[in-house]
C-alpha cells in the first residue's frame, strides 16, 4: 500500500515542493524516514503516531516507511507532521487517490491531533499557485496570511479530524479570505513622527527626499543633538509607497522569518529596521550553518539605519561592501548556496570624532591623531558605496524658537512619488525599480549627458580622488534629482548636486592617522 502527498519546505527565502510518500507492508513492526532530515523531523515519528492514536486512528502493526523528496535538500522544521500523518492513512485506505489530488498540506501536530501554526505560509501557498496545485490546507493560525495570495483555495484546519473530513468532503472547509483593500485604507503611516517636526536642516532634508526616491544610500554627519537619528527615523514616512509585488516580496521573508502578526499578515508599508551596533556580521547579513535572513534582507525594499555608524565593528561594516554593491547576499555553505535579497536604503549617522565636535575647535577636544583613527574606522572603500553624504550641523537658537512648520512628510511624500512614476515608467521593460538599481551598461543608456556636462565632470575629476564607482554614482543621484524636477535630461545643476554630495570626505577624511 502507497501514497503520496505534496507539501513544501524553505529554503534561504523561497518555498520549494516536497513529496510525502509512504509505503506500508508486512513486515517487523517498524516507522522508519528518510530523506535527508534534521532530528526535528525524525521527531515526527512519535508526534505523529501519538496524534493519530488520540485523534482515533489505528495503526496496525506493520512496516511503515516514509521517504521526503528529493533526498538531495536537507529538510528541517515541524511542518511535515501533517503531511506524514495523512500519506499513512492513504497508505492504509483511509482516504482515496482523488481526495489528495492537486492538494498541498502542512502544519505541525500536537499529542492531542491538534494542528499548530508554523512559518512560511505565504511563501508556501505562493509556490503552489505556481506549482499548479488547487487548494492548500495550512493550520487555522495560518489561514489568514495564506489566503493573501489569490487564485487558490487556502482552507484552515485546526486538527487532524478536521483535515480528513475536509479532504473526504471538500464541500465543509471554510475558504479562507483576505480584504486587501480593507487593510490599505487602515493603514496608519508612522502618523506619530513627520518631517515637519524638523526644524532647519535644509540640506539633510533635501538629501533625504534624494536618497528615498532613488533608494540611494545616505550618510549624515554632524555633532551630537542634531537631529541625524530624528531624520532618519522619518525616511519612512516620505518613502514611495510599495508596489502590490513589492509587498508580497517583503511579506514572504517575514513570514519565513515568522514575524507576520495574526491581526495583519500583509506589510503594506516599506520596512524600517535600527539594529544595535553591536550586531555580528551573521546577524546583519544572515548566516548560521544552515543560513537564514538577516537584517539585510528584513530591511529589504525599506530603510536600514546605522546608527552611529563608526561603533559598528569594523569587520562587520566591511561585510556590507558587497550587498551595498550587488543589492543580494549570496552565502555558500556545505550544503549549498543561498541567496538573500537586500536592496534597501541605506542610511548611517555618525559624529565626525570621538567627542563628537570636530572640527569646531572651541568644543573639539581630540587630538588630530584622534580624529584621524576615529573617522578611518570607515574605511575609503566603504564611503565609496554611499551615494549621498550630507553635513548636519548644530541647529541656531532661533531655529529651535521658531512656530513656522516646515513641509510635512505628506507633501515631501507626493513629490517622491511624482519621480516614483517616472522611473516606474522608464523601466516598465527592464527589471529594476529605481535609479540606484543601474548597471553600467544601463547607466549609458539613462544617464546619458551632453558635451557640456560631460566638461563639467572632467573638470571636477581633475580636481578631486574619485573612483570610478563614484562617477557612476555621481550619474545616477543626478537622474534622481532630474526626476525630481521632472527633467528628462540631466543638468549642470544636477550634476553639480550630485558632486557636492559625494564632497564631505574631502572635508573630513583628508586627516592622517599619524
Amino acid at each position: 500500500m502507497f501514497s503520496k502527498i505534496h507539501t513544501a519546505a524553505i529554503l534561504g527565502i523561497d518555498a520549494y515542493l516536497v513529496d510525502v510518500e509512504a509505503d506500508v507492508s508486512d513486515g517487523l513492526p517498524c516507522f522508519d524516514m528518510v530523506g535527508y532530515l534534521s532530528s526535528e523531523v525524525k521527531e515526527a515519528r512519535e508526534r505523529v503516531r501519538t496524534s493519530l492514536r488520540n485523534s482515533g486512528y489505528r495503526i496496525p502493526p506493520k512496516k511503515i516507511t516514509i521517504n521526503l523528496s528529493p533526498a538531495s535538500i536537507r529538510k528541517e522544521g515541524a511542518a511535515f507532521d501533517v503531511p506524514i500523518a495523512i500519506s499513512i492513512l492513504a497508505a492504509l485506505g483511509y482516504l482515496a487517490e482523488e481526495d489528495l489530488k492537486n492538494t498541498l498540506l502542512i502544519g505541525e501536530l500536537s499529542l492531542d491531533g491538534k494542528i499548530r501554526r508554523v512559518n512560511g505560509i505565504l511563501a508556501v501557498v505562493d509556490m503552489a499557485k505556481k506549482e499548479g496545485k488547487t487548494r492548500c490546507l495550512v493550520p487555522s493560525e495560518n489561514a489568514k496570511e495564506g489566503a493573501v495570495i489569490e487564485g487558490i483555495e487556502v482552507v484552515g484546519v485546526e486538527s487532524l479530524a478536521q483535515t480528513i473530513d475536509v479532504l473526504k468532503n471538500p464541500w465543509n472547509g471554510n475558504v479562507s479570505q483576505f480584504d486587501l483593500s480593507g487593510v490599505r485604507e487602515s493603514k496608519n503611516l508612522n502618523q506619530n513622527l513627520d518631517f515637519s517636526d524638523i526644524r532647519g536642516q535644509k540640506m539633510a532634508k533635501r538629501a533625504s527626499e534624494i536618497a528615498v526616491c532613488g533608494f540611494h544610500n545616505i550618510l549624515y554627519l554632524g555633532p551630537p543633538g542634531s537631529g541625524k537619528s530624528m531624520i532618519a527615523k522619518r525616511l519612512p514616512t516620505i518613502l514611495p509607497e510599495p508596489t502590490h509585488e513589492e509587498c508580497v516580496e517583503i511579506s514572504k521573508i517575514y513570514s519565513i522569518c515568522g514575524m507576520l502578526s495574526k491581526e495583519q499578515p500583509f506589510i503594506i508599508k516599506r520596512p524600517y529596521r535600527a539594529p544595535h551596533n553591536s550586531i555580528t556580521a551573521a546577524a546583519l547579513t544572515g548566516g548560521g550553518r544552515f543560513p537564514k535572513p538577516g537584517e539585510f534582507t528584513l530591511a529589504n525594499r525599506g530603510v536600514l539605519f546605522l546608527d552611529e555608524l563608526s561603533e559598528f565593528k569594523k569587520s562587520v561594516l566591511e561585510t556590507m561592501r558587497k550587498p551595498l554593491e550587488d543589492g543580494k547576499i549570496l552565502i555558500s555553505r556545505l550544503y549549498g548556496a543561498y541567496e538573500f535579497p537586500a536592496e534597501f536604503v541605506m542610511a548611517a549617522a555618525m559624529n565626525p570624532c570621538g567627542c563628537g565636535y570636530y572640527p569646531d575647535l572651541t568644543r573639539c577636544t581630540c587630538t588630530p591623531q584622534e580624529v584621524g583613527r576615529y573617522l578611518n574606522k570607515i574605511s575609503r572603500p566603504l564611503l565609496d558605496r554611499i551615494d549621498i553624504c550630507v553635513e548636519v550641523p548644530d541647529l541656531l537658537v532661533e531655529e529651535l524658537q521658531t512656530t513656522i512648520l516646515d513641509e510635512s512628510s505628506e507633501t515631501i511624500r507626493k513629490r517622491v512619488e511624482e519621480a516614483r512614476k517616472i522611473q516606474e515608467k522608464r523601466y516598465k521593460n527592464i527589471n529594476i525599480r529605481f535609479n540606484s538599481e543601474l548597471s553600467e551598461k544601463m547607466i549609458d543608456k539613462y544617464c546619458g549627458i551632453g558635451t557640456k556636462e560631460k566638461s563639467f565632470l572632467k573638470r571636477i575629476f581633475k580636481t578631486g580622488t574619485y573612483s570610478a564607482r563614484a562617477y557612476h554614482r555621481i550619474l545616477k543621484v543626478a537622474r534622481t534629482i532630474a526626476d525630481l524636477e521632472g527633467k528628462d535630461t540631466i543638468g549642470i545643476r544636477h550634476l553639480s548636486e550630485a558632486v557636492c554630495y559625494r564632497s564631505l570626505d574631502k572635508k573630513y577624511w583628508r586627516i592622517k592617522d599619524e
